[in-house]
């Protein structure tokens, strides 16, 4: 900041500070109402932010800081014209798959969806009823909290029925496991053998 700058930053605060007693004085004598006064010093603030934002793009702008841009002078993408203050975070969290921050409300929205794939991950049947029992547990917890959020729907897993669903999921794997290696060693014993398998 050159002199001019800091000189003219001091008369700034200056009048600021001026203008303010002034205000306070007519508020005490009771000729404005506070109320009113309030709502114009938050306008007021808020032209400041905007009035330094413009200047701070502005500086950035003559500095070089966005060349080589893509969306420089264009809309940013995913954002759609619609006012949503969390387009750029929930884009983030889609584009980089980041797990684990969201609400309780939807992350075990997310986790009900993908339970049957997991479970049928698991090869042991005390870990899928230790993994129903601990999904219950998270969701009767978060309905117990009022966090604010989106409320929790996601339903209880009845466990008994769960773990018949996974051995009857498990049984049709490996039925259709072995078919697929029968019909595999059903179609090798068809092939003609090579001259070297003959002489054995």
């Amino acid at each position: 900041m050159n002199d001019v700058d800091a000189r003219m930053d001091r008369l700034r605060r200056a009048a600021r500070y001026r203008y303010q007693q002034l205000v306070d004085s007519e508020i005490e004598r009771g000729s404005l109402d506070p109320d009113e006064v309030r709502e114009e010093r938050r306008l007021l603030q808020a032209a400041d932010v905007a009035a330094h934002a413009r200047a701070q793009i502005e500086q950035a702008e003559r500095r070089g800081a966005f060349e080589g841009n893509p969306y420089h002078g264009k809309p940013l993408p995913g954002n759609n014209g619609r006012h949503d203050p969390d387009w750029w975070i929930k884009s983030k969290i889609e584009r980089e798959d980041i797990r684990g921050i969201a609400p309780p409300a939807l992350s075990l929205r997310t986790e009900d969806a993908e339970l049957d794939a997991h479970l049928d991950d698991l090869s042991v049947e005390t870990d899928v009823r230790a993994v129903l029992e601990d999904f219950n547990a998270r969701v009767k917890e978060a309905r117990r909290q009022l966090l604010g959020g989106p409320p929790v729907v996601t339903p209880l897993r009845d466990v008994d029925e769960e773990l018949s669903r996974w051995r009857d999921r498990r049984q049709a794997r490996q039925q259709a496991d072995a078919r697929a290696a029968a019909e595999r060693a059903a179609t090798s014993e068809d092939r003609p053998r090579r001259w070297w398998q003959r002489r054995r």
